[in-house]
């Protein structure tokens, strides 16, 4: 008995928790906060979309934004001369020019 009890007191309090927190902290600044910065970003890039901009979609089809509707909701999008396509803004993955095959994959 007096074992378990020697051992109860030697390892409570806070210093238990340190390296779970600190495990906390560790995911918290190198996977959320980059991701939800990322994500910012992204909405950011899709709210300023203006008429004229070359954008590639999360399936991959190349176009330009011809207009807006739904109240800027869903977007019109020209693909070739005859084909204009009408998507969801969250649809977008990125300006043409600046988007990496790398962002495709994980979108």
């Amino acid at each position: 008995m007096e074992f378990l009890y020697g051992q109860a007191q030697q390892g409570g309090g806070l210093a238990a928790f340190l390296p779970f927190i600190l495990i906390m902290f560790i995911i918290y600044f190198l996977m959320i906060r980059p991701q939800t910065k990322r994500q910012k970003e992204k909405d950011e890039m899709r709210n300023k979309l203006k008429k004229g901009d070359k954008v590639i979609t999360m399936g991959g089809i190349y176009g330009q934004v011809q207009g807006f509707k739904e109240k800027g909701r869903q977007i019109l999008l020209k693909v070739d001369n005859n084909t204009n396509l009408t998507l969801n803004r969250t649809a977008i993955a990125g300006l043409a020019e600046k988007i990496k095959d790398e962002e495709l994959e994980t979108s």
